[in-house]
C-alpha cells in the first residue's frame, strides 16, 4: 500500500534522487523557511523594542525554528522530525500568542495551519488543526461576538479543508509518479533506476556499519528461444512467473528489480557471500521445478557477488555480471560465485 507523505517529503525524495542540485527545487527548503522567518522576524524585533519580551522571545524562536528546518532539509534531505517540531512550534505560538494578546492575533492561524499541511502529512495536519480550534475557541469565544468567534472558526476550518484536499491529491501523484519512475511496468520489480537509487543507499549504509550485503544477478536461460517457440506473450508471462517466484521466497528485506530484457537483479542484505548463494541456489530450484512453458524447461542462471570495502557499486555489479557469465559457460543452470 502506499504511503501517504507530506509535501516536504516528497520535496526530499526528488532531491535524493535528481543528480542536478543547481535548480529551483533543490532550493525550496531554504526559500520556504526563510520566507516563514522573514514574515515573523520584524514583529519579534518590534516587540524586543517595544518590551514585550515574552512575546518577543517567542517570535524569536519560531524564526529560529524556520531557520533550523530549511538548513536541516537541504543538508540532510531528512524531513520527518524536523518538519513535525515546526509545524507544532508554529501552531503553539499561535495558540500561546492569543491568550497572552488577545484575539487578534489568531489570524496567524492560517499561514501556521498551511505550513503545517505543507510540513506533515495530511492526517497529521488534520489532528493538529483540531488540536488548535479546540486551544482557540475557549479564548476566541468570550472575547469576541458570536458572529465574529463563527467566522473565524469556519473560514479556519474551510481553509484547512482546501489544504487537505491538495494535500492528499499531491500525496496520490506523488506515489504515482513514484511507482512510473522506479516500477518496472511488466513485472512491477524495481527498474535500473530504482536499483540505482537502493545501491548508492546501500554502500552509504555499508560505510556506515560495515554489515554484509550481497547481489544476486539472475538471468533466464535461452529467453529468445522461449520467444521464437511460444511467442512475446508467452515470454512475458513467464517474466511476471519468474517475478513472483523470487519475490515470493526472498525476505521483506531484500528487493528485487529488473534490468534488461530478461535479467533481474536481487539485493540481499544483511547476507554474505555464503547466504546469498544459499538463496540464489534455491530461486534457482524453484524456478527450475516450476513448469512456466508446456514441453519446455526454464531455468536460470546466476552470479553472486558480495560487497566488498571501498567497492563502487559499478565494480560490485561487474562482479556479479562476470559470475553470471561464468554460470552461463558453465552449461546454463548454474549458480558462479565472484571472487
Amino acid at each position: 500500500m502506499n504511503e501517504e507523505k507530506s509535501s516536504v517529503e516528497t520535496w526530499s525524495y526528488v532531491a535524493r534522487t535528481d543528480s542536478s542540485r543547481d535548480t529551483l527545487e533543490s532550493y525550496l527548503p531554504l526559500i520556504l523557511s526563510s520566507a516563514g522567518a522573514l514574515g515573523v522576524a520584524p514583529f519579534a524585533v518590534i516587540r524586543f523594542m517595544a518590551g514585550d519580551w515574552l512575546i518577543a522571545i517567542i517570535d524569536t524562536v519560531i524564526v529560529v525554528g524556520f531557520v533550523a528546518l530549511g538548513t536541516t532539509v537541504y543538508l540532510t534531505k531528512r524531513v520527518r522530525f524536523a518538519s513535525i517540531a515546526i509545524s507544532v512550534l508554529c501552531v503553539s505560538g499561535v495558540v500561546v500568542t492569543v491568550y497572552l494578546r488577545g484575539p487578534q492575533q489568531v489570524y496567524w492561524a492560517y499561514p501556521a495551519l498551511m505550513a503545517a499541511f505543507y510540513l506533515i502529512k495530511p492526517r497529521e495536519a488534520i489532528l493538529l488543526a483540531l488540536a488548535t480550534l479546540a486551544a482557540l475557541i475557549p479564548k476566541l469565544v468570550p472575547s469576541s461576538s458570536s458572529f465574529h468567534t463563527m467566522t473565524i472558526l469556519i473560514s479556519i476550518i474551510v481553509t484547512c479543508v482546501f489544504a487537505y484536499g491538495f494535500a492528499v491529491v499531491n500525496s496520490r501523484q506523488h506515489n504515482q509518479l513514484i511507482n512510473m519512475a522506479t516500477k518496472d511496468s511488466l513485472t512491477g520489480a524495481g527498474n535500473r533506476r530504482a536499483l540505482e537509487i537502493k545501491l548508492a543507499e546501500v554502500l552509504a549504509a555499508f560505510k556506515r556499519n560495515r554489515l554484509p550485503v550481497s547481489l544476486i544477478l539472475l538471468d533466464i536461460d535461452h529467453f529468445k528461444k522461449v520467444n521464437d517457440v511460444h511467442g512475446h506473450a508467452a515470454g512475458d508471462l513467464i517474466l511476471q512467473r519468474i517475478t513472483e517466484i523470487v519475490n515470493l521466497r526472498i525476505r521483506v528485506t531484500d528487493s528485487l528489480y529488473r534490468i534488461g530484457g530478461e535479467e533481474f537483479v536481487v539485493v540481499v542484505d544483511g547476507q554474505d557471500i555464503q547466504g546469498a548463494e544459499y538463496l540464489a541456489e534455491q530461486l534457482r530450484t524453484l524456478v527450475e521445478v516450476n513448469e512456466l512453458v508446456p514441453d519446455q524447461a526454464v531455468t536460470i542462471s546466476l552470479g553472486v557477488a558480495e560487497l566488498q570495502a571501498d567497492e563502487t557499486f559499478s565494480n560490485w555489479l561487474h562482479r556479479a555480471d562476470g559470475a553470471l557469465y561464468q554460470a552461463k559457460r558453465s552449461g546454463r543452470n548454474a549458480t558462479s560465485v565472484a571472487q
